[in-house]
Formats: C-alpha cells, structure tokens, sequence
C-alpha cells in the first residue's frame, strides 16, 4: 500500500468537484469559508475549475471534465492533499475518464471525501494501491470552530497526532461523545455553524466481543453497490492480496432501506467479498431507525454476517449522520469497542 507524504505547514490544498458543486447554499459559503480558513492557516488554496458550478447533469460539470480535473490535480498541480468539496449522485460516470494507470505510477496525493466520494475514495485503494480517507468534505472545514472530528481529519492529512510504533507512522482516533440527527444540512441552518450534537452515542454489538484487526476498506454501500461486478471492482484481487492482514470492511448507508442494506450485503457475501474478513463496522445510516418488513438497521445486517464469527459494530460515527471518524482506506487497523466508545489505530504499512 502507498501512503502520501503528509500535507506540509504552508503546503498547498486542491479542491476538486468530481461530483456536486458548491454552486448554492449552505454549500457555497461553507466552501468559501474554507478556502479562507485555510489561507488563514498559511496554507495556499487550489480550486479547480468545477467547484463552484452546476453544469452538469446532477452535478459540477459533464462527467469528461470532471475526471480531468480530478487527473490533473492528482497529476500536475503538485498539491499536497485534495479534497472534494462535496457529495453527489453520479461520480461514478466520471471513472471512465479517471487515468487510474497515471495515477498509479504517480507520487501518491492525499484524497479526502465521503459518500459520492467512495468512487475514488475505495477505487484508489483497489486498483492503484494508494490510500486515501474516508473522511468529512472540504465544506465542512468552512463550519467553525471545527469539531474534534474535523480536527482529526485535519491530523490524519498532516501528520499532526502521529507516533511511530515499530517503524511505522499511526494515528489512534476514538468515537465522539453524540452525533447530530438532523444530518449535515437541516432545513434552515446557518450555512457556517457547527454540528449541533443532540444524541448521545449508543453502539450496538454483535459477534464476539473482542478486539479486532486487518486492513481497512469501505465506504458508501450505495456506491459500492454500483461499482460491484464493473470493470472498477477488484475487490476480490484486493482481499486475496492483504488476506495475512485480515480485512476490516466500514460500511455506511445514505438512501438505502434496511431491506436494500439486507440484500447489497447479500450480494457483497455471493460477490465473494467478505473472504478473509476479521470485523465489520457500520455506520449510523441516514435513514437511521426505519423498519420494514420485519428488518430494521440491525438484523437487516446480522442476519447476513453473523456467520462469520467476527464482530459487528453498529452505529458508528461514520458517514451521513455526523460526526465521523476518518478512515485512511487501505491501512491497518486495530479497533476494540464497546457500546459507550470505539478506538482505532491505523498504521500506514
């Protein structure tokens, strides 16, 4: 696995678009609010040319130029972390423009984003060998003053917080005190203000309880769900190559039911890719608390993994339902959690 050398004091952050732009709000100004947030840090701000529109269908610009912005920041800009600006709908249509070949001989650039994001996000990983994080939107740094989340993703690109254990660069992170129902963006809101924590964080377990380790893939099940069985999928290449690691699946859910979860998870299992795996977790979903059917957020997942015999570790913050840990897709991870809290170290190896 290749890890990116760490954003420096003063370096250079690019924003991209792959899939919405910040073309209204509460995301413009959040957007805004960022690029000046970071130029107040000293760092010097790269937008590309999509980040502010809506020219496309469902997004920035035309799926063409949206992969070439994304190859000539990871290719040409020389920036030292890009971050998209935000979620989306269709980031998958951008793939086939994406120099994934390029890219993979490239020196290795930290990408952040999440949800419409885990095209690239997990893709990088799978078929370049290159990691990345699972981790908040460059919007989100434009909400001030940061939440200790934000601050972390802010640490995991920069180094900051790391110790060295056997040679090796690792940062441990832990679950935050509550989470915010209302999701990212409540009707209303005041665009920069920060997450307005109201639940309190409750963890559900299932499997043994014991701590757990491998090699950390994931992302939005909406997306991977897209991406299974397409010439972008490697997954199971993937998980063949790190089996002496052990493979630690994240998963979290933006539109899907408890059903949709029951039968993605259904096909991930018969697409083979659960072979090898040593833990799940499982972000609160954005549909949190539904039922149908008889399923709900719960037994729609354990219904279906228990068999493994390895632990399951729901309604972790993680994805939609803010706030997240950071997840640096594709290093090593050794996570323990109870019902009160998760902790989880990554080493870049």
């Amino acid at each position: 696995m290749r890890y990116p050398e760490f954003l420096k004091d003063n370096g250079r952050v690019g924003f991209v678009a792959p899939s919405f732009g910040c073309s209204f709000d509460p995301y413009y100004s959040r957007q805004q609010s960022a690029i000046a947030h970071f130029q107040e840090m000293g760092y010097e701000t790269v937008p590309g040319p999509n980040c502010f529109l809506a020219e496309g269908n469902g997004k920035s610009n035309t799926p063409e130029k949206c992969g070439g912005e994304l190859n000539d920041f990871f290719l040409n800009k020389d920036v030292g972390a890009i971050l998209s600006v935000g979620g989306g709908e269709t980031m998958c249509e951008d793939l086939p423009f994406v120099d994934f070949e390029g890219i993979r001989k490239a020196k290795p650039v930290w990408y952040m984003g999440y949800s419409d994001n885990t095209c690239l996000t997990y893709t990088l990983p799978v078929l370049c060998d290159t990691a990345t994080v699972y981790g908040p939107c460059a919007t989100t740094f434009g909400r001030l003053p940061w939440h200790k989340s934000v601050e972390d993703a802010f640490r995991v690109i920069t180094g900051k917080g790391y110790e060295i254990k056997d040679g090796v660069p690792c940062i441990t992170l832990s679950s935050y005190d509550g989470w915010e129902p209302a999701g990212e963006s409540p009707e209303g809101c005041d665009p920069l203000a920060p997450y307005s924590i109201e639940a309190p964080l409750a963890m559900r377990l299932a499997g043994p309880r014991r701590p757990f380790s491998g090699r950390l893939i994931g992302g939005c099940m909406d997306l991977l769900f897209t991406l299974q069985g397409t010439r972008f999928d490697k997954t199971k290449e993937f998980v063949e190559k790190y089996k002496d690691d052990g493979i630690v699946w994240f998963l979290e859910a933006c539109e899907m039911s408890p059903v949709d979860l029951r039968r993605v998870l259904w096909g991930f299992e018969n697409a083979g890719w659960f072979e090898h795996v040593s833990g799940f977790i499982f972000g609160r979903p954005m549909v949190y608390g539904t039922e149908a059917f008889g399923f709900d957020q719960y037994n729609a997942v354990t219904g279906i993994l228990e068999k493994y015999n390895v632990p399951i570790v729901m309604d972790v913050d993680l994805g939609h339902l803010p706030p997240q840990i950071p997840i640096i897709t594709g290093s090593v991870a050794e996570v323990t959690a109870s019902e009160e809290k998760l902790t989880i170290t990554m080493e870049l190896k």
